[in-house]
């Protein structure tokens, strides 16, 4: 096939399933590729290269939009990167917060299950968990 690989041959280069290189088409974060004359669509290098931009990102947790947004921005490779790093610190900020949250869930849950009782009617994680208001951290 000259001038593009199949989907198939774009999903092991880019490490991306088939269903999901079809999703980013449709939500507009791929671009359509050119089809055969048997409909079978042609991905070229340059796909390829967004497919594995948008893989790495989404491997760092990036969301749709941001990915969009990081997109745009490397099409534009002369303009200052202070809108990146903006969308990047955003990203980091809300790691930030659900490494917290994180950390405050695992406190409370060590803290539930260090019980020396014995039985189902002492147990202190029926206890917290049927009485929010024994939880330490808000959680919710």
């Amino acid at each position: 096939m000259t001038g593009g690989v199949s989907i198939g041959e774009a999903s092991r280069a880019s490490g991306i399933k088939v269903p999901t290189i079809r999703y980013y088409e449709q939500i507009g974060l791929l671009p359509s590729p050119p089809r055969t004359e048997g409909n079978r669509r042609l991905y070229d290098a340059a796909d390829l290269r967004r497919l594995r931009f948008i893989r790495h990102a989404r491997e760092l947790g990036f969301e749709i939009e941001p990915i969009r947004e990081l997109l745009a921005l490397a099409g534009e490779p002369d303009r200052p990167c202070e809108s990146a790093d903006r969308i990047a610190a955003a990203h980091l900020a809300d790691i930030d917060h659900k490494i917290a949250r994180l950390t405050a869930l695992r406190a409370e849950v060590a803290r539930m299950t260090d019980c020396s009782n014995h039985s189902v009617a002492e147990c202190r994680v029926i206890e917290v968990l049927g009485d929010h208001g024994e939880c330490l951290h808000e959680t919710h």
